[in-house]
């Protein structure tokens, strides 16, 4: 419950569902259920958690945008952890602790770079749990970063900004990132088994080693 004097900045609908989302598992189901911001017409957006409540629709990073806003009032801090990747096609998610241990909330085109459980001792350990799922055609984890936005953006409305909020993503690519090693050998296998698994199947696996460790995926990877 709010206990400030301050405007309240969301509305009715919008504090209705930030209610409803009181954790990080309810966030992500959530998201699940949303379609991919595909940005049609090639229409590049970056929209706040209003902009995602209006549209109905999610990227990545507007995925974790709108996981951090709402967890946020649910007293957690605004964490994401962006990755850089060799082929320059990055991931955000929104990252959380719960009894000293990390997971997070995610939505993606690929299923193995959703949320996972909170399990991991470290963000960095966290972090690595993306390595092997990120590998496709060109994808390589190179490096990942952890941002508070409520400090690296607090002169930066992100949270219900109507319009794209493209600082984010500007401040995210700036942020210095630590690097995740990876041995080619290891890369390369799995690029082949990649390469193999979708000309046999027809669609991206889930196959993948700590599986166990990931959130709920979207209906579309479990069928």
């Amino acid at each position: 419950m709010r206990t400030d004097t301050r405007p309240d900045p969301f509305s009715p609908r919008e504090r209705r569902l930030i209610a409803r989302l009181s954790t990080p598992l309810a966030v992500q189901r959530f998201l699940n259920r949303l379609p991919y911001n595909d940005e049609p017409g090639g229409r590049a957006t970056l929209r706040s958690f209003r902009g995602v409540v209006r549209h109905g629709c999610a990227h990545c990073l507007e995925a974790a945008l709108f996981a951090a806003t709402v967890l946020e009032q649910h007293g957690y801090p605004p964490l994401v952890l962006s990755f850089e990747s060799i082929d320059e096609l990055d991931h955000v998610l929104f990252i959380h602790q719960f009894r000293g241990r990390w997971g997070s909330v995610a939505r993606s085109r690929d299923p193995g770079l959703h949320g996972r459980k909170a399990v991991f001792a470290t963000p960095r350990a966290l972090a690595l749990s993306y390595v092997d799922p990120y590998i496709d055609y060109t994808g390589r984890i190179t490096g990942y970063a952890v941002v508070n936005l409520a400090s690296a953006m607090a002169d930066y409305e992100w949270r219900v900004a109507k319009t794209n909020i493209w600082k984010v993503e500007r401040v995210l690519l700036e942020y210095p990132h630590r690097s995740i090693a990876s041995s080619n050998a290891r890369v390369a296998a799995l690029r082949r088994w990649y390469r193999r698994y979708r000309a046999r199947y027809g669609r991206k696996p889930i196959e993948y080693r700590g599986r166990e460790r990931w959130s709920e995926l979207p209906a579309e990877f479990r069928r």
